[in-house]
């Protein structure tokens, strides 16, 4: 995956190198050229200097093949622009801005953009935004082995029953996250472009649960 990150201080640049150590590419945006020194001697992303919301910066950050876009930059107002830049204009789904004000946070979680508060934040937070494997759970059971996962979809999966996507994965969904709100689903719930997905599975079974919805459904599980 290519990841875009907009702002390289703290939350930036320890999202990048960790991002990096995963084998992911990573493009790291910041007006200050200094800031880059965070990232490290050891950091093979690249490095774009100039502001976030810019088409011709986002696009030296090769944009237009971003599989995701973090907006962790110090600026609320800079964050959800350049949030709503590239999903708008380059049709990146897959965004998530960090914001300060928890009451702007909600009104952009229903307008669709995934937001991380700065009380609740942490950089394993935005991770599972962003990436379909390999993410922290939500809440795991003090024996490690059950653990509730909030779960990427892949945007095939757009229009198929919640129920369906629970009997694909052999595991029960909760409940789903759609613009800002949780929802229990019941036997007609349609998952929708933009839902977060939570799912409940045994820890051994979190990487085939991740990597069923991380892909298109196949012929044999078409539902």
């Amino acid at each position: 995956m290519h990841i875009v990150i907009m702002g390289c201080g703290r939350v930036g640049s320890m999202l990048a190198r960790g991002l990096e150590k995963r084998g992911h590419s990573v493009a790291v945006i910041d007006v200050n050229v200094d800031s880059f020194r965070r990232l490290g001697i050891d950091f093979q992303g690249a490095t774009v200097s100039g502001v976030g919301f810019d088409r011709e910066v986002l696009e030296a950050a090769d944009i237009r093949h971003a599989d995701g876009f973090a907006a962790v930059s110090s600026g609320d107002n800079s964050n959800i622009l350049a949030a709503r830049v590239v999903r708008e204009q380059y049709g990146v789904d897959n965004v998530v801005a960090r914001i300060y004000d928890q009451g702007r946070a909600a009104v952009y979680e229903r307008l669709g953009i995934p937001t991380v508060a700065t009380v609740r934040w942490t950089v394993g937070q935005v991770m599972r935004r962003l990436l379909p494997e390999g993410s922290e759970p939500v809440w795991r059971d003090p024996s490690g082995t059950v653990r509730l996962l909030q779960i990427y979809v892949h945007s095939a999966w757009v229009g198929k029953r919640i129920r369906d996507l629970s009997a694909a994965a052999q595991a029960p969904i909760p409940f789903v996250s759609r613009t800002g709100r949780g929802i229990v689903p019941d036997s007609q719930t349609v998952f929708q472009d933009g839902d977060l997905v939570f799912v409940a599975c045994e820890t051994e079974r979190t990487d085939d649960v991740e990597s069923l919805f991380a892909a298109p459904p196949t012929r044999s599980r078409d539902l």
